[in-house]
């Protein structure tokens, strides 16, 4: 099991930057090898993504969503992904912070954790996500819905 943490800071208020992170179906415009992500209901995600040479597809539920504070999923099959981005105000701006916890499958996969090319990428995708929403000044929409642990 790997488990990767990044920050950033983003230069709009908690708001702006959480109600993006809710369109989901944005995130090809920002994250790397990320090809699709269709939002199947409230709360489950269909992910289409390039890992290592190798694409992949699978199911995500959200399993925690607190409107301005988090948003915590976890793969329904495939590959362990798992993970939470929080946020919070960090005047001027907000402090956006990304955990992920995933299990590494197949040589490839594996040599790539070891070499850290996942840390890169979702720093790198973060810092995109930052110009992304700074670029705009707004969100592209919002889902405002809280999804409760256990619920």
């Amino acid at each position: 099991m790997s488990t990767i943490e990044k920050t950033i800071q983003v230069d709009v208020p908690v708001s702006t930057a959480y109600d993006q992170w809710t369109q989901f179906e944005t995130f090809p415009e920002f994250m790397e090898g990320v090809e699709s992500v269709r939002q199947l209901d409230d709360t489950h995600l269909h992910w289409k993504a390039e890992i290592a040479g190798v694409t992949r597809e699978w199911d995500a539920e959200i399993v925690d969503q607190t409107p301005d504070e988090r948003v915590t999923w976890r793969a329904l099959d495939g590959t362990k992904n798992d993970g939470t981005v929080s946020f919070a105000d960090a005047a001027p701006g907000t402090r956006v912070t990304l955990r992920l916890e995933f299990e590494p499958e197949g040589i490839v996969e594996k040599a790539g954790d070891v070499l850290q090319i996942v840390d890169r990428r979702a720093g790198k995708d973060l810092e995109r996500f930052k110009e992304f929403i700074e670029e705009r000044g707004v969100e592209t929409g919002a889902w405002r819905g809280e999804v409760n642990p256990g619920g």
